[in-house]
């Protein structure tokens, strides 16, 4: 018999709806609670993967509970469209960037419409666009006005082959992922945002941020690294500038045996000019390319500049070194070198045998040997080896040191922050041009409000080898804005990231063409719930936030913070399938080249190439990836089970904030229950449907008198209650596990007496079975709307199911007549009894032990005595 369920129709239907009903488009109402709830918006590669699904459902499950709780909620969605990716595309493609960008977007837009997300397409943005980027533009100009944008030299990864600048991933073992060529460090013209102004602010709004993830915000405060320490000037030989260094081990001073320094810091350029061996080793750190995590692992290499700096507190003389493990960008560019009390410096002295000086030790007078392994610890020490400074604590040693450095004017107390301003000009093409006009001096002007926004010109075909708007007179060219003068366009794009920086923000008021947000941004700021992935913990949250309190200090938006509450979902994993070839290079096989073999359980035992037979090997699970060949196309899933399978497999497999294991066997099970469901509702919509037409919530089940009845509804609101605290928690999985258990529990009162008027109850029973139905599709609503809406129009109810409230728990019907109780024969369970709720403990026994499980393990014998845990359990000893 065909099955009712037509995913297909049942789908198109329910979209069409919605978009003829306008059902997602959301004004301000300022006498209803707002939700704005936000996910991070995808680049439009082309495709939605997986993880993008996950993402997305999460956030339109939020969305459509709580507006199902009666607030007026906000879900909109645009594209992050600037970015390296299209260019690469346009190469390989040898088609503009934008037309790339707009097809792939064009078809993406379907993809999200086909999985139901309840989004405010008329908010839609895209950031490749002029009416989005003329604002960041405007907004930059602003700040450079303040003094927040600036221009200064920067050390970027230089192409000399391609002639263009290397973000750190497309550096490769030193060399262009692209040309091959070995990578030059160069110093380069870059703009900047003093993001460093606002580092303590950052650092301490991350206290207000109760609904952040600990580990988050525990990130972002390391990524600021806050740090109390001393700057301390040695002088040096025949320089006339001291070398500045700074630490937060002063108390350790005294053990510095050597100076090291960055192979661009003055100085190291200074002796380069005279000593061909320096500026050989010099020019051999500017090869390759590295970020600051790299130098944990690299080796570590270093030369002697032949020049002392004299250590201020004794005048004791110490080499310095030019070394590859201290960059210009961080610090002063310059370190002591402590190898008893820093592991890295230990390495370096026993490698190059330099000294190593003990300086503390134990407090309690413990031995350690430096000369084996540094010993590092601040708590509980002793200073030693320190002449007048010997003999102090840790904060003992730090304040007289420090004072010492400010009397003697050669120091002074600072706090310093790890974070540096934010570089965010790049040498490409396509992205946002930033809006500054070089005079023929070189100075920078901004360009006028009136002449913004400075459009990136979009016919573009890009072959490589740099930005083309170098090449493109009509945009290069311009005129002084005061002067009127001949001047140069900046030809510099901006970072990606400032476009994701505050797009958040424009979705409250994307129609205005006059500013760049409005008061409307104040009824939706900040998001409520905000949405992504952890690997966006560091850099995007934290522009964000920089950003939101750079727009509230231009009076743009009140607030100090722009998300409320951030959820960070887990990966999508799926098993890999692979053989081994030349080289032990993996080759890896994609899902549909292979057929599995599985074990009595449903585990996957093996795996072999459809083409050819051979076993392939079966990887452990590992986030789905192009290259592993482990993706699932969700477009092929849609077609296959339809997107209520598809949505609920990803809200049952696991907890939102944990890892999602792919499992085939799994959606076609989530595909059979959502056609169970809606059979339960077509067989029961004939005899439900008039109670329901009328009420809705079938709240005329509180007067049923029949104990089945009775207890089906203690059933449904308990489980009610127990849903209500998942869906605040997210635990959307259990709460599909509750679902699925109502559904066994419906189908089994419908068998056990059909809902016909033969049956003596049948009143109580259609009203306890309209009630139940009634309350189960609103709780699936929203993992699954399409099927849900198709079962409320079945049911006769006029009224869209997305305006329908979220069901009430009835206190009344959890207080419930009978109990059932767990029974222990010698504190085993042997069974259970249902008892009146009332029972006295005699009868509570006398009923444990005419149940003829339990009788079996009493075997006639004697109780010594029966213990009855009241609500839970009854223990008989024999």
């Amino acid at each position: 018999m065909d099955s009712p369920y037509n995913p297909e129709e049942i789908e198109r239907d329910a979209q069409q709806f919605w978009q003829d009903s306008r059902s997602f488009e959301v004004v301000e109402d300022p006498g209803k609670e707002k939700y704005y709830c936000l996910c991070m918006f995808p680049y439009p590669s082309g495709k939605l993967h997986m993880g993008h699904v996950r993402n997305y459902t999460i956030g339109d499950v939020i969305s459509r509970y709580q507006r199902m709780q009666g607030k007026n909620v906000l879900q909109p969605m645009g594209w992050d469209a600037f970015g390296l990716p299209a260019e690469n595309a346009a190469i390989a493609n040898q088609v503009p960037p934008a037309r790339w960008t707009d097809e792939n977007i064009a078809y993406m837009k379907g993809q999200l419409k086909r999985l139901g997300f309840a989004y405010d397409w008329t908010r839609e943005l895209a950031t490749c666009k002029p009416n989005y980027y003329r604002w960041e533009q405007w907004l930059f100009t602003r700040l450079y006005e303040k003094g927040i944008a600036y221009k200064a030299m920067a050390e970027v990864n230089w192409d000399p082959v391609e002639q263009t600048v290397l973000a750190n991933e497309q550096v490769i073992d030193g060399r262009g992922w692209r040309s091959g060529a070995l990578v030059e460090r160069r110093q380069i013209p870059h703009w900047f945002l003093r993001i460093t102004d606002y580092a303590e602010e950052l650092l301490a709004c991350l206290d207000d941020l109760p609904g952040w993830p600990e580990s988050v915000k525990t990130m972002q405060r390391n990524w600021i690294g806050r740090s109390v320490g001393l700057e301390v000037d040695f002088a040096v030989d025949d320089e006339d500038e001291a070398l500045r260094i700074f630490t937060t081990r002063p108390d350790t001073i005294f053990g510095a045996t050597f100076m090291a320094v960055a192979a661009d810091h003055p100085l190291a350029r200074r002796v380069a000019g005279r000593d061909a061996d320096v500026a050989a080793f010099v020019d051999e750190c500017r090869q390759g390319a590295f970020k600051e995590a790299d130098i944990e692992t690299m080796e570590k290499k270093g030369m002697p500049l032949g020049v002392d700096a004299v250590n201020p507190y004794n005048g004791e003389r110490i080499p310095v070194w030019v070394a590859n493990f201290v960059l210009m960008g961080y610090g002063t560019g310059a370190i002591m070198a402590v190898p008893a009390h820093d592991e890295r410096d230990h390495a370096f002295a026993t490698r190059f045998g330099l000294p190593i000086r003990q300086v503390i030790a134990p407090a309690d007078g413990a031995a350690v040997d430096v000369q084996l392994a540094a010993w590092t610890s601040k708590e509980n020490i002793v200073t030693v080896n320190s002449g007048d400074y010997s003999g102090l604590a840790f904060d003992d040693a730090f304040d007289r040191i420090a004072a010492a450095a400010e009397s003697g004017g050669f120091g002074a107390r600072r706090v310093n922050y790890r974070l540096r301003d934010w570089g965010v000009s790049r040498q490409r093409y396509w992205g946002c041009p930033v809006p500054m006009i070089e005079r023929d001096g070189g100075e920078p002007v901004p360009v006028p409000e009136a002449q913004l926004p400075v459009a990136l010109p979009e016919d573009v075909t890009v072959h490589g080898g740099g930005s083309p708007l170098k090449q493109i007179d009509d945009f290069v060219n311009t005129v002084d804005p005061e002067t009127g003068r001949p001047a140069l366009r900046d030809t510099d794009t901006f970072d990606t990231f400032v476009e994701s920086s505050w797009y958040y923000a424009r979705f409250a008021c994307a129609d205005n063409d006059n500013a760049m947000l409005d008061e409307r941004a104040n009824y939706w700021l900040p998001v409520d719930q905000y949405i992504g992935g952890i690997e966006h913990a560091i850099l995007h949250l934290l522009y964000a936030r920089f950003f939101h309190k750079l727009m509230r200090d231009e009076g743009l938006v009140t607030s100090d913070e722009p998300f409320t509450n951030l959820l960070t979902q887990g990966m999508v994993l799926a098993e890999t399938y692979f053989r081994e070839g030349e080289g032990g290079k993996k080759i890896y096989f994609a899902p549909d080249e292979v057929d599995i073999e599985r074990d009595e359980a449903g585990r996957v035992a093996g795996a072999r190439l459809k083409a050819d037979g051979d076993a392939v090997e079966v990887g452990r699970m590992e986030s789905m990836s192009k290259s592993k060949r482990n993706g699932v196309d969700p477009e092929a899933m849609i077609q296959r089970y339809g997107a209520d399978t598809v949505r609920l497999f990803m809200m049952f497999a696991a907890p939102p904030e944990q890892s999602l294991e792919w499992n085939d066997n799994a959606v076609a099970g989530s595909h059979r229950f959502l056609r169970r469901y809606f059979e339960l509702v077509e067989r029961q919509r004939a005899v439900l449907g008039p109670v329901l037409a009328t009420d809705p919530t079938g709240a005329g089940a509180a007067k049923v008198a029949d104990d089945e009845c009775r207890a089906l509804r203690t059933a449904v609101h308990a489980m009610l209650d127990k849903v209500n605290r998942d869906y605040e928690k997210f635990q959307f999985n259990t709460v599909v596990a509750a679902c699925m258990e109502l559904v066994n529990h419906l189908e089994k009162f419908d068998r056990r007496s059909p809902l016909d008027d033969s049956h003596p109850a049948h009143a109580d029973r259609v009203l306890a079975m309209a009630e139940a139905v009634s309350v189960l599709t609103r709780i699936l609503a929203p993992v699954v709307p399409h099927v849900t809406h198709a079962a409320w129009r079945s049911l006769g109810i006029d009224a869209p199911l997305l305006d329908a409230r979220w069901p009430a728990v009835d206190g009344d019907a959890l207080v419930s007549d009978r109990v059932t109780l767990v029974v222990q024969v010698n504190g085993k369970r042997r069974g259970q009894i249902e008892v009146a709720a009332d029972a006295t403990r005699e009868e509570i026994v006398a009923a444990a032990l005419a149940d003829a499980a339990v009788a079996r393990h009493v075997d006639g014998a004697e109780p010594r005595k029966s213990i009855v845990v009241p609500g839970r359990l009854v223990n008989v000893v024999v």
